[in-house]
C-alpha cells in the first residue's frame, strides 16, 4: 500500500511537536512544584527541567545512530511508547525523587524520537523537496518548545502541576496507534557500531557535575567548594570525553564536526542562545508569578503572543536566508533578542505594564527567536556535505540543548528563590540582554553569502 508522505510528515511533525513541548512545559510548573514539594530545595527541584534536557541533549547523537541500525519505524514506536508511560509515572509521581527519575526516562524516549521521526520524514520525500520539508519540521520543534511553558501555564490554572504531564497520555496513544499503521517501514542497516556508553557517560555526568556547581552558587558563593569542586569535576570529564572521542567512528559526538570554522562557531552561538532561550522561558514565569502577582492562568495567556510570532517568523525565515544569507539574519536575531531584554530590564517596575512593556517585547523578543531557532539550525550544517546532515544538525541540536541546561541552573541561582526581588529580576533581563549580544557578536564572522541561493521566477 502506498503511504501518502503528507501523513508520514504530520504524525512525523506531532511527534517531534509533542517532545518539544515537554522539554519545556515544566518550566510552567516549576512554581507549582516549588508550592507543592516547599521541603524541597529549588536547587533540588531544578533537577526535573534539568535531568530531561542533560540526557536527552546527550543521547540525540547516539540515539540516531541507532535508528540507522535498527530502522525509522521501530525505533518511532518504541520511543513514542516509552515517552507515554514516562508521562504518565511523571504525573502520579509521589516526590521529587520520582518525578526526576521518571523524567529521564522520558528523556530516553525523546531522545529516539526526534531523530526517528527525521528519518521518517527523508525517507518519505523526494531529495528535492527535503530541504523545504526538514524546515516546516524543524518549525514544528520551534512551535513546540515556544508555546510549551504558556500551554503548561493554563493547564496547570484548570487542574494542577500534574496534567502538564498526563495530558500527553492522549496524544501518545494516538499518535502510536496511527504510526502502527500508517508508517512505512523502512530497514535498517545490516551492521554498525554501538552506543558509545563510556562518551555518552561522560558527557552526561560532565554537565551534571557543571550545573550542580551552578546551583549552588547562590547558597554557598562562588569560593565554596560544593561550588568549584564540582565545576572542576565536570570540566575534567568533558575533557576527557574530547580525548576518548579523538578518532573514534562511533563516538556520542563526532568531534571532528568542529574543524569547520562555520559548523564551530554556529554551534557556539546555538549553545549560546540555548542558555538565552530557557533562562527567558523561567524568569519570565517566575516574574509575571511573583512580581506582578499574575494567576498562574494568565500568565500562559501573558506569554502566549511571543510563540505565536516564533512561528510565524519560523516559517518565513527560510525565504529570508535564501534571500540576505543567514549571517545576517542570525546578527539581526541576536540584536533584536538582546534590545528587547535590556528595554525591559531599563523600564519594569513592580507595578503591571503588560501593554506597554510585556507586550512589546514579546513582539520583538518573538521574531528575534524564530531569526535565531531556524537560523541556527541551517547555519550549522549549511557548509557540511550530505552525508554529514544528519549527525550534524543532532550534534548542534544537542549542543543547543545543553545550554539550555545552563540557563536553566542561572535562572534558579538568580531569581528561583520565593522571596526574589525586582532588582533580582532587571539583574537577568540584562543578562538575557548581553547573551543575545554575544549570539550576534558570534555570529558576525559568518560568511556573508551562507545560505543564499538565487531567487530567479519560473519559466
Amino acid at each position: 500500500m502506498a503511504v501518502n508522505p503528507w501523513v508520514v510528515f504530520a504524525i512525523a511533525s506531532a511527534v517531534v511537536f509533542l517532545v518539544s513541548v515537554d522539554a519545556t512545559i515544566a518550566v510552567a510548573a516549576f512554581p507549582a512544584l516549588r508550592a507543592t514539594f516547599a521541603e524541597t530545595p529549588p536547587t533540588t527541584l531544578s533537577w526535573v527541567l534539568n535531568a530531561y534536557t542533560i540526557l536527552y541533549a546527550a543521547l540525540l547523537v547516539p540515539a540516531g545512530r541507532q535508528v540507522d541500525l535498527h530502522g525509522a519505524k521501530r525505533l518511532f514506536l518504541f520511543g513514542v511508547a516509552l515517552f507515554t508511560l514516562a508521562s504518565a509515572a511523571c504525573g502520579m509521581a509521589p516526590g521529587t525523587g520520582t518525578l526526576i527519575a521518571a523524567r529521564i526516562v522520558q528523556a530516553v524516549g525523546g531522545a529516539v524520537l526526534t531523530p526517528a521521526s527525521l528519518a521518517l520524514i527523508l525517507g518519505a520525500f523526494p531529495a528535492s523537496k527535503r530541504s523545504a520539508i526538514v524546515g516546516l519540521w524543524s518549525a514544528a520543534g520551534a512551535l513546540g518548545a515556544a508555546v510549551g511553558p504558556g500551554a503548561g501555564a493554563i493547564l496547570i490554572e484548570v487542574a494542577s502541576w500534574r496534567a502538564a504531564f498526563l495530558v500527553n497520555l492522549p496524544f501518545g496513544a494516538l499518535i502510536l496507534w496511527f504510526a502502527a499503521a500508517r508508517l512505512p517501514a523502512l530497514k535498517g542497516a545490516d551492521a554498525g557500531e554501538g552506543l558509545d556508553l563510556p562518551g555518552i557517560a561522560m558527557i552526561a555526568s560532565g554537565v551534571a557535575a557543571l550545573t550542580w556547581g551552578v546551583v549552588q552558587v547562590d547558597q554557598a558563593g562562588f569560593a565554596a567548594p560544593t561550588v568549584w569542586g564540582p565545576v572542576l569535576v565536570g570540566v575534567g570529564l568533558l575533557a576527557s570525553y574530547a580525548l576518548w572521542a579523538r578518532g573514534r567512528r562511533a563516538a556520542a559526538i563526532d568531534m571532528t564536526l568542529f574543524a569547520d570554522r562555520t559548523y564551530a562557531l554556529v554551534t557556539v552561538a546555538s549553545f549560546v542562545f540555548g542558555i538565552a532561550f530557557s533562562m527567558m522561558f523561567l524568569s519570565s514565569f517566575l516574574f509575571l508569578l511573583g512580581i506582578w502577582g499574575y494567576s498562574q492562568g494568565l500568565t500562559g495567556l501573558a506569554v502566549t503572543p511571543g510563540p505565536l510570532v516564533v512561528i510565524a517568523v519560523a516559517i518565513g525565515s527560510g525565504r529570508l536566508v535564501a534571500r540576505v544569507g543567514h549571517r545576517a539574519v542570525l546578527v539581526a536575531g541576536g540584536l533584536l533578542y538582546a534590545g528587547a531584554q535590556m528595554w525591559v530590564a531599563w523600564h519594569v517596575t513592580a507595578t503591571p505594564a503588560y501593554l506597554t512593556l510585556w507586550f512589546p517585547m514579546q513582539i520583538v523578543g518573538g521574531t528575534a527567536v524564530g531569526l535565531l531557532l531556524v537560523g541556527l539550525s541551517g547555519a550549522a550544517v549549511a557548509g557540511l556535505p550530505p552525508a554529514r546532515f544528519g549527525v550534524g544538525g543532532a550534534v548542534n541540536n544537542a549542543v543547543r540543548q545543553l545550554g539550555g541546561v545552563f540557563g536553566t541552573a542561572i535562572a534558579v541561582v538568580l531569581v528561583g528563590q520565593a522571596n526574589a526581588g525586582i532588582e533580582a529580576f532587571r539583574l537577568t533581563f540584562l543578562c538575557l540582554g548581553l547573551i543575545g549580544l554575544a549570539t550576534a557578536l558570534l555570529c558576525l564572522p559568518l560568511s556573508r553569502h551562507s545560505g543564499r541561493v538565487a531567487l530567479r521566477p519560473a519559466g
